[in-house]
């Protein structure tokens, strides 16, 4: 990973005048263009078109279909999701907490937000290996292809109890995911055990030992 190049004297404006963009956009809605944008926050024309450019590359704006106006990306949807999901979780970390405390590996709490796994409460004893990768493709961790599962069992219905991988992300590791479920069984979460391959040998008695918390969790986190 590159790292973060340090501020130079001008770039903290630079930053200010990013995010009131960004929050402009929010108040106004949908279709507001970069005139109005320039007008509104007393920038110069050149510099909200240049930060405009700069945010669409980024996904955190995105530009109408008429190409005239501007509105909230992909981004700034995950970083809200991120936000209310931590808040969330902030009620169901002492039941992750205890959980962790009777597991010699990583516990790890998510939650699905359209179709996207957000990560609430990583373990920070065994931090996620791949982040990235693991928001990026489902296939390749328990907690993605739990939500995979639950996907395909809306047109071949049938229970998921777990869902597991070993050696996709780190060889000799995997981890497995069993549900987070609300009272009418709809899918909120999932909740990750990262172990050594080896220890994933008995599934079924790594699904009792979490099953309980998993329920708990249920009760906690809310559905969205």
């Amino acid at each position: 990973m590159s790292a973060v190049p340090e501020l130079s004297g001008r770039q903290p404006g630079a930053v200010h005048s990013a995010l009131a963009v960004l929050e402009e956009v929010a108040r106004s809605g949908p279709g507001i263009t970069a005139q109005q944008l320039s007008a509104r926050l007393g920038l110069p024309r050149a510099t909200a078109y240049r930060l405009l450019n700069l945010l669409v590359q980024d996904e955190y704006l995105v530009r109408m279909p008429d190409l005239r106006g501007f509105a909230l990306g992909r981004k700034v949807a995950e970083l809200a999701d991120v936000a209310r999901a931590q808040d969330a979780a902030a009620n169901a970390h002492q039941a992750v907490a205890e959980l962790r405390a009777q597991i010699r590996g990583g516990v790890h709490l998510a939650v699905y937000r359209e179709g996207r796994v957000v990560p609430v409460d990583v373990d920070p004893d065994f931090p996620l290996s791949d982040p990235k990768r693991i928001g990026s493709d489902l296939s390749v961790s328990a907690l993605g292809r739990l939500l995979l599962a639950e996907q395909a069992a809306r047109t071949i219905p049938s229970p998921t109890r777990y869902a597991a991988q070993e050696g996709e992300l780190t060889p000799g590791f995997g981890c497995l995911a069993v549900p987070v479920r609300d009272a009418d069984s709809y899918l909120i979460g999932g909740l990750a055990l990262a172990l050594p391959a080896a220890r994933l040998a008995d599934r079924d008695a790594l699904v009792s030992l979490v099953a309980g918390t998993a329920a708990t969790l249920g009760g906690l986190l809310p559905r969205r």
